[in-house]
């Protein structure tokens, strides 16, 4: 059986020891200083030795604990120390795997304006010895001395150590105490480091790049807010070189992560651990608001994870926590942080609406090194549960939208249903939504919206879309709008005459019945409508495409008007105007879905390639009545990929009462082309 000794001066050496003792795996754990004991605690298969030890001590070490492996877990900028290891298990032929910290991404130094990189501190030291300003020191008590060089460095550098008796003792010794000497033991928050920056008075601050585990992301950011300039110890690089040959032949040596090194020996030692991971729906905040199953997983789980206002509404004393609502971000930090095998993820109401549950979903079955964590759902109450219960209204006929972060058609919604429940999370968003309704027409609906549910700030206002329109709400709201006026849907049909025309040509009833059906659209289709007239066709197409979007492309003004007062008239919210000549106007539109041509200015062909170049699977409905776009219209279907081609003529002729007689009047002939993007036979 494997016995592994593991040099553990680091908090990725920590978990790792935490987690073979937990698995019942033999190993024994090297720490530099009594201080590293006290933060591991013996078990019957860890035990710990204090003290450093040299290369030969190390090789005794290997040979009298008869050790199969060596886990090197000792911090990045101990690189005599891991020299020292990686020889010993040389001269022994023992297998030697490095626990290497992740690096901070190099985005970082975006973020930055004033960083300066050196390789050491003492090259940091010399730099700021021809500086001015008081210096905040975070690089430990081991190289305190090369401070020594900075003129005045008693008064002008800061200390800040870990809080045993050496590190005490030590920096007493170098002439650094009182108010220049900071003990404590670490990470640091983003404002515990700021609040020292400032109280300090830095100008400067001094940081190894320490990676997450070490708090480096906040120690720079704090000193951005502190206004402090930053001088960081460049990381040591990983030197393969120094590495024996029969290691590297035989393979008895690699660096991996902490989620690398419980992969390997998951396999190697057949520890199959589980992780789990809860989606807890908290409900509104209110912690009277959240289920007892909700509140015991908080309580139990090693780490919660979810946004500030998420995180705030629980208990986080002495629990891991990791401020976060990206699906990516959360999944990727669960990857690298192995050591908490229960998770809680925080979210706000229910998770099975408008919650970011879904998107976890996919995120962790893609991410890496998560295969075996067990994801369990728990639900909450929802915002129009709570809402719903506090008006005395019945939710089971509510229709549901969300215009928190993202775009839905509120006015279709609010003309076809009765009861519409919106989450509303921008701000000013209320009056917004009240003048909307306003504009179209609904400025008499009765309108409720709730903020702060289930606190005590908690308030609940009722009125019209009218008289709510200049009132002031949260940002993060809910409002319930009642219609008892609502319409029925019809499909496509609608009535010549309904439209506002003018003397701008319009694409008739009939034949805009057959175009509709052979557009097949889809509910959440992107449609554009080139050389829309007076809209017949984008108004139509628009309440069919009810959650997607209408893009209507118009070069006269005349046609303009007509389009913005239909557009009104019917309530197309989802209706977006364009003024200008195809395809230039088309530059920047987002991808089309389908694409409706009633008017090309002699521009078919130019057309036709954007919406392929577009999306090439687009599919297409051309209108045409003069010969010379039909010819046109023929040519480009047999030369482009385009497949699926459909011709039709349509000859239409509408009764008209002549005196006492009713006559058919012939309309004139159109061809209807209808195709779809694809390879051509």
């Amino acid at each position: 059986m494997d016995k592994i000794l593991l040099f553990a001066g680091t908090t990725e050496g920590r978990n790792l020891a935490e987690f073979l003792e937990k698995n019942q795996i033999p190993t024994e754990v090297c720490v530099a200083t009594q201080y590293g004991e006290t933060l591991l605690e013996e078990g019957k298969y860890l035990h710990v030795h204090v003290g450093r030890l040299d290369e030969k001590e190390m090789e005794q070490q290997i040979q009298k604990q008869q050790i199969t492996l060596v886990i090197d877990a000792t911090h990045p900028y101990a690189v005599i120390v891991s020299q020292n290891i990686r020889r010993a298990c040389s001269r022994t032929g023992t297998e030697y795997i490095r626990l290497a910290r992740k690096e901070t991404d190099a985005s970082w130094k975006q973020e930055m304006e004033d960083v300066t990189e050196v390789a050491s501190v003492a090259e940091a030291a010399a730099f700021l010895a021809k500086k001015e300003g008081r210096i905040f020191a975070a690089t430990g008590s081991k190289e305190l001395s090369a401070y020594q060089v900075i003129p005045d460095y008693q008064d002008r550098v800061v200390a800040r150590v870990l809080s045993t008796p050496e590190a005490v003792s030590e920096c007493a010794m170098l002439g650094f105490s009182g108010k220049n000497l900071i003990c404590m033991q670490g990470p640091f928050t983003e404002d515990l480091n700021v609040a020292m920056l400032r109280q300090a008075q830095a100008s400067w601050m001094v940081t190894k790049e320490s990676g997450k585990a070490g708090g480096f992301l906040e120690k720079l950011r704090a000193a951005k807010k502190a206004g402090a300039k930053l001088v960081v110890i460049k990381r040591p690089g990983e030197r393969s070189e120094e590495i024996a040959e029969d290691q590297k032949e035989e393979n008895l040596y690699a660096i991996c992560d902490e989620g690398q090194i419980r992969s390997l020996l998951g396999k190697r030692l057949g520890i199959c651990p589980k992780r789990q991971l809860y989606l807890v729906g908290i409900g509104m905040g209110n912690e009277k608001n959240r289920t007892v199953e909700a509140e015991q997983i908080c309580q139990s789980a090693d780490l919660l994870i979810g946004a500030r206002r998420m995180l705030q509404s629980v208990k986080t004393e002495g629990k891991a926590v990791f401020e976060s609502y990206k699906p990516d971000e959360i999944a990727a930090y669960l990857a690298e942080h192995p050591q908490y095998e229960t998770a809680a993820v925080l979210l706000s109401g229910d998770i099975g609406f408008y919650s970011g549950a879904k998107k976890l979903y996919d995120a962790i079955e893609r991410t890496e090194g998560l295969e075996q964590m067990e994801i369990y759902p728990v639900s909450g109450i929802s915002s129009v549960v709570y809402f719903c219960g506090k008006l005395g209204v019945s939710w089971e006929d509510v229709h549901l939208l969300s215009l928190h972060g993202r775009k839905q058609n509120l006015i279709d919604a609010v003309k076809y249903h009765e009861k519409v429940f919106v989450l509303c999370g921008e701000k000013d968003g209320i009056p917004k939504i009240c003048c909307k309704l306003k504009e179209y027409g609904l400025g008499d609906v009765k309108v409720a919206v709730g903020t702060d549910l289930s606190y005590e700030q908690e308030r609940i206002v009722q009125g019209t879309a009218e008289s709510l329109m200049k009132e002031d709400f949260a940002p993060l709201s809910v409002l319930l709008i009642c219609n008892p006026d609502v319409k029925k849907r019809i499909g496509h049909g609608l009535d010549d005459d309904l439209f506002l025309r003018g003397k701008v040509p319009m694409t008739k009833s009939e034949v805009r019945s057959i175009s509709l059906s052979k557009l097949r659209l889809h509910k959440d289709a992107v449609v554009w409508d080139v050389g829309a007239g007076t809209g017949s066709v984008s108004i139509e197409a628009a309440s069919l495409a009810k959650d997607g979007v209408v893009y209507a492309i118009e070069k006269k003004d005349e046609a303009i008007d007509l389009l913005e007062q239909n557009k009104r008239k019917f309530g197309t919210d989802n209706l977006e105007i364009i003024k200008g000549l195809a395809p230039e106007a088309l530059e920047g539109l987002p991808a089309p879905t389908h694409a409706f041509i009633g008017g090309s200015s002699g521009n078919l062909k130019e057309i036709l390639e954007v919406l392929l170049e577009q999306n090439p699977r687009v599919r297409v409905v051309i209108n045409a009545i003069a010969l010379e776009t039909v010819a046109e219209a023929m040519q480009c279907l047999k030369s482009m990929a385009f497949t699926d081609v459909d011709i039709a003529q349509v000859s239409v002729a509408k009764g008209k009462k002549l005196g006492s007689y009713e006559m058919m009047m012939g309309q004139n002939p159109v061809y209807i082309f209808s195709c779809t993007g694809g390879e051509t036979a």
